[in-house]
């Protein structure tokens, strides 16, 4: 009789023993998937309406930890002035204002593009990167998001190709076709800087993923809903609302009366915060680039994002 209790403790401890491990693995794993995202947004904020929307939803993402929010330039839009970084920067400095947000960087990016390959233009916000993926622990990357034009990211690798083992970029840009994996390269993001994408794709070790314009373009917002949710409302809530009415759209007369607008930007934060709402499927890079696999979105929950952005935006 002593035997078998003794056999049946042994069990009942190995069954706790067990236990108390899997819980424990599981609490691990929980802590590791609730920890912030490190990361760095860089945006052409001055260029459309959609990167304000984007930038508001990225700081109140509470898986972020938002480090910087670096500006970026839009040369060749119609509208461009002589310095679109500045503008960029200006409204990235009002946005934090406006939501009495502390503690996120706003370095100043290049206002021109790379015009040699191999050879960077210095910014602020090149520097910026650098530092701030050399802090990264051995055990975490330094997310970059990139909405326009990719020449801090680049900059920042040509000058210190170290980084690359400690950054994952997350690009906004040019068109794909998934069945024939096939690239346009002559999209407006990507017009901005080709040499710097080109840096990007040629890159043979850096960790890219890409949310093309042909995937992004599926979410859509209405005025109807962002008048339901934004309207009538203080701070950058205004700010928002008045951003999508004031902006002149110079590349079509489709729409005249604004009722709908393509959330690209939006799109990429929100299947960074959510990945389980996008698909990335693996692609070999195009035939004139070094070739490699690079992570392409082929597919994103448009229903799902949007009811999450609104209920974050709810916290305005």
């Amino acid at each position: 009789m002593k035997f078998h209790t003794t056999k049946a403790s042994k069990i009942i401890g190995l069954h706790v023993f067990f236990g108390l491990f899997i819980f424990c693995s599981l609490s691990a794993k929980s802590q590791e998937t609730l920890k912030p995202l490190p990361l760095i947004i860089d945006a052409d904020t001055a260029n459309e309406v959609d990167d304000l929307y984007a930038i508001v939803r990225a700081i109140l993402e509470p898986n972020f930890n938002l480090i910087g929010i670096s500006s970026a330039q839009f040369h060749t839009s119609p509208l461009a002035s002589e310095n679109t970084v500045e503008e960029s920067q200006q409204i990235n400095e009002e946005i934090l204002k406006l939501m009495n947000v502390k503690g996120i960087s706003l370095p100043l990016g290049s206002n021109s593009p790379l015009t040699e390959y191999g050879k960077p233009v210095t910014s602020e916000a090149s520097k910026f990167i650098i530092e701030t993926a050399h802090r990264m622990k051995k055990d975490e990357k330094l997310n970059i998001i990139i909405l326009g034009s990719c020449t801090n990211v680049a900059s920042a690798i040509l000058e210190d190709p170290s980084i690359i083992s400690k950054i994952k970029v997350h690009y906004l840009g040019f068109w794909h076709t998934v069945a024939t994996n096939t690239y346009n390269k002559k999209e407006f993001n990507s017009g901005n800087d080709p040499i710097a994408v080109e840096v990007l794709l040629n890159t043979k070790t850096l960790d890219l993923n890409v949310m093309t314009a042909t995937t992004s373009q599926k979410l859509v917002f209405t005025k109807q809903e962002v008048d339901r949710q934004l309207k009538n409302k203080k701070g950058v809530a205004n700010y928002l609302i008045k951003r999508w009415e004031t902006y002149e759209r110079w590349w079509t007369k489709d729409d005249p009366k604004k009722e709908k607008w393509t959330m690209w930007d939006v799109a990429i934060i929100e299947a960074l915060a959510q990945p389980e709402w996008s698909t990335v499927k693996g692609f070999l890079t195009p035939p004139e680039n070094t070739q490699r696999t690079i992570g392409i979105h082929t597919n994103i929950n448009t229903d799902k994002m949007k009811h999450n952005f609104w209920s974050a935006l709810e916290k305005l």
